[in-house]
């Protein structure tokens, strides 16, 4: 069971990295603002979705091989779907009614979640290699 652990694992967080450092930096130097930004919006929610799903998948197949990866991997999945059912929902919220500072702040907490996630998931991996 190492190996699909190891799989799922080191997909969630390629995936989670990609979209971070890759996805949404470059969807903003490519798309003028106003086009940017309800195209990225559109796209969290199933990426909310895949990282549960994901971490959820990657929890269980670690569960055999290392209980503290598990729990790592659980984690993910537990504060992604905060991030995803409130988190998102206060975010959007701020953004629609032009409070600039609420939406700062809201989205400062959420990228600092994301972060901790993919060092979580990192060591989450490293533990399971």
């Amino acid at each position: 069971m190492t190996i699909p652990a190891l799989l799922l694992s080191a997909l969630l967080f390629g995936g989670m990295t990609f979209f971070s450092a890759g996805f949404a930096p470059v969807l903003f130097a490519q798309l003028p603002e106003d086009r940017a930004r309800p195209l990225l919006r559109g796209t969290f929610p199933y990426y909310y979705l895949s990282v549960i799903f994901l971490s959820l998948l990657a929890a269980m197949a670690a569960t055999l091989v290392d209980a503290q990866a598990a729990l790592l991997l659980a984690a993910i999945c537990v504060t992604t779907i905060y991030a995803r059912q409130v988190l998102m929902g206060q975010i959007n919220a701020a953004t629609d009614r032009g409070d600039r500072r609420g939406f700062g702040r809201l989205h400062g907490a959420s990228v600092v979640l994301q972060l901790g996630q993919i060092a979580v998931a990192g060591w989450a991996l490293v533990r399971l290699a």
